[in-house]
Formats: C-alpha cells, structure tokens, sequence
C-alpha cells in the first residue's frame, strides 16, 4: 500500500508524536533523587561518661595516738597517750611504773590496749578476796551488766553495813584494804584503788575531806562516804 508522499509525512509525525508521549510518560514516572539530610556528627563516649562511678565508701585512717587511763599503784596516774598497737606492760611504763605492793600477776602485760581503754592496778588481795587489777574495755564500762557508768559505780557486795545487827562499822581510810574499801557503798575498784594509791604517795588521811584529792571522788561522793568511813 503505498500512502504518497503526503500519507508518508503524516505517519512519520504521528510516530513523532508517539515517541514524545512515550518519551514524556518515561520520564514522568522515573524516581527522582532526593537529598539526603545531612546527619548529626557523633561523638565518642568514653566508659566513664557512659557508666556512673560508683562511690567508693571511705575508709578512715587509723588514729596516730590512743588515750589509755591509768589508776591505781602506779607513779602517775591518770591519763597516757600510746601509739597503736601499745600493750599494756606499755601503758603502765609511760604512767610512770607501778608502787610498791602492786598486783602485776592479775595483769597481761602482752594484752595489746585499745583507745578509751582503763588498766587498774591494784594490791595485792587478801586470801579469798578478789582480784582489783585488771582491764577494762570502753565497751565493758559503758554497757557493763547492773551499772550505767562502768565498773566504778557498781555496788559490790558486802558492804560496811552489819545486816545482822543493823549497825553500820566505820572503815578506817588509813588501814583499809582495797577490798574494804570497795565494799563501801558508793566506792568500786577503780576508786578503792585510787583510795590506797593517794595514801601510798601522801601518808595517811589526817581528815576525810582529803578524799576530794582522789580520783574519781567529787563532793556529791565525798558526802555520801562521810558517814561510812573515820581516819
């Protein structure tokens, strides 16, 4: 079939037309490219931002020096400042040594001594009677059984008081042992040993107020031991 010249033109613009419609169409539907957003820069974290620190509990330092009383038979008595890890053979050495008729076989001279404790070094007892020497923990004086102040201030049993005649016997401050003396009411070891320490050092009593010179005896105890004991 032969279209002539002028069919010929129109189907080769038909097929023009064709091509561009083809053309537009593919293009129309071709994905387009869309810029990616530009991303945050990141940093690196090391472990210890990334992890807490867990706080460590602080541990406290040791003391550098230990207060330690000592009472008693011995040259000083009061308090004495050790270094940690002082034993008792120490405690007494730095009090000055111990008097003459001192009880040492009741006492651990290796017994290693710690702050706030309380060596009492007393005679040496009767046959029978107990044992004043020895020492006392700063937890033994504060949670000590039947007392809320120590050894000290525990009443010992046998006291002056005759319970089967009702009468009261006075002690002699100038003859007592320590053991009488602790049996006063008012008056424990420490403060028996005291007693006879003071009376080693400055000779006998001359009057029973001098009993405000020994440790431990304030005047509210002064009072209460006048009637309970002569010179």
């Amino acid at each position: 079939m032969d279209p002539g010249r002028t069919g010929l033109l129109g189907l080769c613009g038909v097929g023009l037309i064709v091509l561009l419609v083809a053309g537009y169409a593919m293009l129309r539907d071709s994905p387009q490219v869309a810029p990616v957003p530009a991303l945050p820069v990141v940093q690196p974290v090391s472990d210890s931002q990334s992890t807490p620190s867990a706080t460590e509990p602080s541990v406290p330092e040791p003391p550098s020096r230990i207060v330690v009383s000592v009472v008693g038979l011995v040259v000083s008595s009061g308090l004495v400042n050790l270094p940690p890890g002082a034993r008792v053979a120490d405690a007494i050495a730095a009090a000055g040594g111990v008097l003459e008729g001192a009880d040492m076989l009741a006492l651990n001279l290796a017994a290693k001594v710690s702050d706030g404790d309380q060596i009492i070094v007393g005679v040496l007892p009767p046959e029978g009677r107990p044992v004043v020497s020895g020492t006392v923990r700063d937890s033994a004086a504060s949670s000590g059984p039947g007392s809320a102040n120590g050894p000290d201030s525990v009443d010992q049993p046998g006291s002056a008081e005759d319970s089967a005649t009702g009468s009261t016997a006075l002690v002699n401050l100038n003859t007592a042992t320590v053991a009488e003396l602790d049996a006063l009411d008012g008056v424990g070891p420490v403060t028996a040993a005291n007693i006879v320490a003071w009376r080693e050092v400055n000779g006998k009593f001359g009057d029973i107020g001098q009993l405000a010179e020994v440790d431990g005896i304030g005047p509210v105890r002064l009072e209460k031991l006048r009637p309970q004991v002569t010179v």
